[in-house]
């Protein structure tokens, strides 16, 4: 027996650890167009019963039925089955005629705004790094937490770039904002407590990590991939 539907999410009982794989990218790719499960129902031909069961239980669907809610989700089969897991974005074709449009500040920070996974470029005792870090918007300034002696902490004090960006493969589009300034180490307990509590979730590398390194970008510049018919 199917699950009961609900047109705009899923069980809230429905623990996400349950989910499988391909239910985690399933949810999470309607979650980032702004679709709901009759939505996707809709656009896929399947029940929205069904598309529900698909993010919340153990399935196996057949493959026509895959390629057809990979479309209505404007991705590919690949993706949500989670095939290009291990590869760098961006292997698809470029757009024909494609052009590169300057994004203004406010554009930029929209983009960069709320939290996400960004890179971190700074100079090390062993020379130039790019790392990734988990990051959060607190008003102007960019933060991140890491540790002492981890390659993101010697960004304290110095000048540095922060990177983030999103390539669609799908629609061989993309954008990326970089932000260059000054980071200093967070030590007012206020400060922190407020940090900590705007982060969603810990930092995907895991163990302790209780050093707030924030950047308060002075130039703020950005670039779109825009299609020809755009």
């Amino acid at each position: 027996m199917m699950p009961s539907t609900s047109a705009h999410g899923s069980d809230a009982g429905t623990s996400s650890h349950s989910r499988t794989d391909l239910g985690r990218r399933l949810a999470a790719r309607r979650e980032q167009l702004g679709l709901s499960l009759d939505d996707v129902a809709e656009r896929s031909g399947a029940a929205t019963s069904y598309i529900q069961y698909l993010e919340e239980r153990p399935a196996a669907p057949d493959a026509a039925t895959l390629r057809h809610i990979a479309a209505a989700l404007e991705t590919t089969v690949a993706d949500l089955a989670g095939g290009t897991a291990d590869q760098p974005p961006g292997p698809g074709a470029a757009l024909r005629g494609a052009e590169l449009a300057e994004l203004d500040e406010a554009e930029c920070r929209t983009l960069m705004s709320g939290h996400g996974v960004g890179r971190i470029g700074l100079l090390t005792p062993e020379g130039p790094a790019v790392v990734p870090v988990n990051y959060v918007v607190d008003g102007a300034s960019v933060a991140f937490r890491t540790a002492l002696g981890k390659v993101p902490s010697f960004a304290a004090g110095s000048e540095v770039a922060f990177e983030v960006d999103r390539i669609d493969d799908v629609f061989s589009r993309g954008w990326s904002v970089l932000a260059v300034g000054r980071a200093r180490a967070v030590t007012d307990e206020e400060s922190i407590r407020r940090l900590t509590a705007l982060a969603p979730t810990a930092p995907w590398a895991g163990g302790s990590r209780d050093l707030w390194v924030e950047l308060s970008p002075t130039r703020v510049t950005g670039r779109r991939i825009v299609a020809p018919d755009s």
